[in-house]
């Protein structure tokens, strides 16, 4: 029995071995060159949220500058909203500060893990880390509306903040749904569920493209304007421009979309993980985590791949820069 068992162990091992060091990689058989707009920065990044991130000297990166904003010590990036910079501890403390007036700067004790927030005119939305949602008046420091969610198990890092549309709050719940308020009023006016899965469910991506509101889990995909439409993707990227959707997904395809989620074309990469997507001066930019930038017609009927140095860390996807720990890959040539 001891031999049997043995050579169960051993077998095991050589299994896991054999799993693990043959794992397929993306390998182009046509590089191009390598990419030659590159460089190393002052800081490396360490935090990321849905449109900014955090550099080691704890200033604030925005999409296409360095802010002079500085993150206290055991605080976390937040996001930007209208102006401000939004940044919590895990025990409910939260710091805004607005950009363009240091003074106008404001500390609230909400007592409990937040997970996204954003502000627009005087009304603060807060989505918590256990799914609640709430609103608040940022100058009377006062509580408006709390709605209770479901909280989640397991949930993706890709958290989206709230959305304003005028007088509505749209919340991006980490189970998967749209949750709309009305500022105003007070009052939930209507619960769209994008994905249904049991874990990392949360809202990752969401935009107005077209008067269509368009939001993403990992696995689903909805449009929604006067009737909703759901595709299903494994999603690791999205970006848009003009009425063209582009997503990446887990089996290396990068696939343009319409606005009602109508395939516009798609082309894969076989074993590609991509880590990033950027669309500038009607290009398409991915990059991929072997150490490759593929740049693609619109269209997707042409490419090119370039060789580029990627190290581990932190990832942010710019205006035309992608930013990886302390290097960054520039779109501009």
């Amino acid at each position: 029995m001891k031999n049997i068992f043995v050579l169960f162990i051993i077998l095991l091992i050589t299994f896991l071995f054999v799993g693990c060091s043959s794992k397929k990689v993306f390998e182009p058989k046509i590089i191009k060159d390598d990419w030659a707009f590159h460089g190393t920065s002052e800081e490396k990044i360490v935090d990321v949220s849905s449109d900014v991130a955090m550099l080691e000297n704890r200033k604030v990166l925005l999409k296409d500058k360095v802010i002079d904003t500085t993150i206290e010590e055991s605080y976390r990036l937040l996001g930007n909203s209208d102006g401000w910079i939004l940044s919590s501890t895990i025990d409910g403390q939260l710091i805004i500060e607005f950009i363009e007036d240091k003074s106008m700067k404001k500390k609230f004790n909400l007592k409990k893990t937040i997970a996204g927030a954003s502000i627009k005119d005087d009304i603060l939305a807060v989505l918590f880390a256990d799914n609640e949602m709430a609103l608040y008046s940022v100058s009377q420091e006062s509580l408006l509306v709390k709605i209770q969610g479901k909280s989640p198990v397991v949930v993706d890092s890709r958290i989206v903040n709230p959305y304003f549309m005028k007088d509505l709050v749209l919340f991006l719940t980490l189970d998967g749904k749209i949750v709309i308020v009305n500022s105003k009023l007070k009052k939930k006016l209507r619960t769209t569920i994008v994905s249904s899965e049991d874990n990392f469910n949360n809202i990752i991506y969401f935009n107005v493209v077209d008067n269509r509101l368009i939001a993403a889990t990992g696995n689903k995909l909805l449009s929604m304007a006067d009737k909703e439409i759901r595709v299903s993707y494994e999603i690791r990227n999205i970006a848009y421009s003009g009425k063209d959707i582009f997503i990446t997904t887990k089996q290396g395809e990068i696939i343009s979309l319409t606005p009602d989620l109508q395939v516009n074309a798609k082309v894969k990469f076989p074993f590609a993980h991509f880590l990033g997507l950027i669309i500038h001066n009607d290009k398409i930019y991915a990059l991929e985590k072997e150490g490759y930038l593929i740049e693609l017609s619109k269209d997707l009927q042409q490419y090119s791949i370039y060789e580029v140095e990627i190290e581990d860390g932190y990832i942010f996807a710019a205006n035309n820069i992608f930013y990886i720990d302390d290097e960054y890959i520039s779109l501009e040539q």
